[in-house]
């Protein structure tokens, strides 16, 4: 049980706090919770915790939550205390002390502090859910301190079932690694997710924590200049997911080099020259042997072109004039060669001359070479053979004439309609690293802002939320992102729901870092009461028996229900549902199908979030209303999974509405009546 420290307590921990914001900076703007937390240690001193650390001189008046002396705020349990007797969590509403939360962990100071419980968390997960994620740093739990605090270099996947705190955890570990590496803020962090809704939701969390340097984004966001436009079909953004796609665009974008099959003639100031096929050959292989991209190797291409028809231009310009009757004007050979006479000749003026070195002397130095390659460069004529067997590319004409003309076997590219897809943006970067994509214009402002308009900025770290609906070929973006592979890779295969999206952690990581990922897994469900909990755990242990759900830790005493329904009802009796389920103070969310999103839209309250279960993947409300649920099923070749994610959004109370019989899998709960709408006697 819990225990509420009087009035007293409040007043000294308010004077304390009055006292740590005048340390501050004037310009300093961190005010809302900046002290959070005590510690009340064995050897009886004390150790406020917060948002930054204050100092005086070498003592802290306030310690970072992420310093390592601060870690047992998050960690210490009554069976392992670490040396604390008790903690103290402060709330604050901005900057007044309004409530204090005491956990005793040391049995031996009862008598001192009274008994506590671990009320602070258990207020934390079933307060009312706002459009922002709530700042639960004071919440962390043991078991996530221990996977935000960790050392791990490389890729670190955290893996959990709903409700367990990934996202927080997520969140926190970037706070934590900023703190610990502070070279990261000068390439900024990427945090991946799968929606902008989800983006906003927990867009709070990490200026609270005082970082800035962070940029979110969609992986549709992350191709500057293209907002995808238009939608696939599920079965085709799944094929362009599979990392085959990669092979189609590196062939796509090679086979516009074209070797002549007889010589090109070319005119250069009145002098015809000739290029052979296998001058062409050759240049082609020296511009792919300096594994260039392809317009950077296309001037590779150009330049020994080039040299080719200089030399060839110099031999012309080296030759001999010759007379009507094809004799040399100085009397030796028509190839330039001195004669026999003119051998004798020099002889006897004392030059000597090599009998074997017979040859004519040149007459262009290498500036005169230079000059000549200058204005091969320069010539439009050369320009259009260039252009012609190696042509500049663009990622978008590359996959315009992918899926304009497909390669045999491959139709269902096949596409007339201008624009883009989000399955698409994934492509567009491979062509993109294929082709050499000019670098955007440095611009002055935050590192988010310059990351932004940049598609070759790397990262010092990237947190990939949701991480399961990333496609093969999503993940092939990301890493080119993160060149040093520092990652936090946070999800659960039980909730995929994209085309493409992750079936193993292996298959999507293994082709880029190999074995060399951590795995690490949360077992604990802060947020889903075991009712909801356990009528959702039969999706899982059908269609995924290797994960095993997380446990909850509370009930809310309220079991989730079901109604049965009409197709045609379906609107009205969630509208009815949607005023009589209404939290006093909080949230409420119909999860529905895509074919039913519009319709329901229209019916329902503003109150209402109607969203599909991709859309309310990462979310979580106080109430859910879930439309057909049969649909859900069969809409796509993940329908369990996105069920189970639609399910388990509630953190109070769920009911399903179900047009005619209910399917299989929430045939077990119990059947609620419909509510009268508030018209009806």
């Amino acid at each position: 049980m819990s225990q509420n420290p009087n009035t007293a307590e409040i007043e000294r921990e308010q004077s304390y706090l009055d006292f740590l914001h005048e340390r501050l900076d004037p310009e300093d703007e961190v005010g809302h919770g900046l002290c959070f937390g005590r510690l009340d240690r064995a050897d009886g001193s004390r150790l406020y915790i917060g948002r930054r650390g204050l100092f005086d001189g070498d003592e802290p008046l306030l310690l970072d939550w992420r310093a390592p002396a601060a870690r047992p705020f998050y960690t210490a349990t009554a069976a392992a205390p670490e040396g604390i007797r008790r903690r103290r969590r402060i709330t604050t509403r901005g900057r007044t002390v309004v409530a204090l939360d005491d956990e005793l962990l040391d049995p031996d100071a009862a008598d001192d502090y009274g008994l506590t419980g671990d009320a602070a968390l258990l207020k934390a997960v079933t307060a009312g859910r706002g459009d922002h994620l709530r700042d639960i740093v004071t919440t962390l739990r043991a078991e996530q301190d221990r996977i935000v605090r960790s050392e791990h270099t490389g890729v670190l996947v955290v893996e959990g079932g709903p409700g367990t705190g990934k996202t927080v955890v997520a969140l926190h570990r970037v706070a934590y690694l900023l703190y610990r590496h502070r070279h990261l803020a000068t390439r900024g962090v990427l945090v991946v997710g799968p929606n902008r809704a989800f983006l906003d939701y927990i867009g709070q969390v990490l200026p609270g924590l005082g970082e800035d340097c962070v940029v979110s984004a969609t992986v549709a966001d992350l191709y500057p200049g293209v907002t995808p436009d238009l939608t696939d079909p599920p079965e085709v953004a799944e094929r362009k997911g599979n990392a085959e796609m990669a092979g189609l665009i590196a062939a796509a974008v090679w086979s516009r080099v074209t070797v002549p099959a007889t010589p090109l003639d070319i005119g250069f100031e009145g002098h015809p020259l000739r290029l052979e096929p296998e001058d062409c050959r050759q240049a082609v292989h020296a511009a792919k042997r300096a594994r260039l991209p392809f317009n950077q190797a296309r001037l590779v291409f150009r330049r020994e072109v080039v040299e080719v028809l200089a030399r060839q231009l110099a031999a012309r310009m080296e030759a001999v004039v010759l007379t009507d009757g094809g004799e040399a004007l100085d009397g030796g050979a028509v190839d330039g060669s001195l004669s026999a006479a003119e051998l004798k000749a020099l002889a006897a003026a004392g030059v000597v001359i090599d009998p074997d070195d017979t040859g004519p002397r040149a007459l262009l130095d290498e500036d005169d070479l230079a000059g000549l390659r200058a204005g091969l460069l320069a010539s439009p004529d050369v320009h259009d053979v260039v252009e012609r067997l190696w042509p500049a590319l663009t990622p978008e004409g590359v996959l315009d004439d992918l899926f304009a003309r497909p390669p045999a076997g491959e139709d269902w590219l096949l596409r007339r309609d201008r624009g883009w897809s989000a399955a698409d943006v994934p492509l567009l970067d491979e062509a993109a690293a294929l082709v050499g994509g000019a670098r955007a214009t440095p611009r002055a402002g935050a590192i988010a802002d310059r990351a932004a308009a940049d598609r070759t900025w790397t990262f010092g770290h990237v947190i990939v939320d949701e991480a399961q609906e990333l496609s093969e070929m999503a993940w092939r973006l990301v890493m080119r992102r993160c060149p040093t592979r520092s990652m936090t890779v946070v999800g659960d295969l039980a909730q995929t729901g994209a085309p493409g999206g992750a079936s193993s952690w292996d298959r999507v990581l293994g082709p880029h870092v190999g074995d060399r990922h951590l795995l690490e897994r949360l077992t604990v469900n802060y947020r889903t009461p075991a009712e909801i909990m356990d009528a959702a755990a039969v999706l899982p242990a059908v269609h995924h028996p290797g994960l095993t759900p997380p446990t909850s830790i509370r009930s809310s005493g309220v079991p989730p229900w079901r109604l049965r329904t009409t197709p045609a009802a379906l609107p009205a009796v969630l509208a009815d549902l949607a005023v009589a389920e209404a939290p006093d103070d909080g949230t409420l969310a119909v999860v529905t199908p895509p074919a039913h999103l519009a319709a329901l839209a229209d019916a329902l309250p503003d109150t209402a979030r109607v969203l599909t279960p991709d859309q309310a993947k990462g979310l979580e409300f106080d109430v859910v209303l879930i439309a057909d649920p049969a649909r859900i099923l069969t809409d796509s070749p993940r329908g369990h999974n996105d069920l189970y994610v639609a399910m388990t959004r509630a953190t109070h109370r769920l009911g399903i509405v179900h047009p005619g019989p209910p399917p299989a899998e929430i045939s077990a709960l119990g059947v609620r009546a419909r509510p009268r709408s508030p018209g009806r006697g």
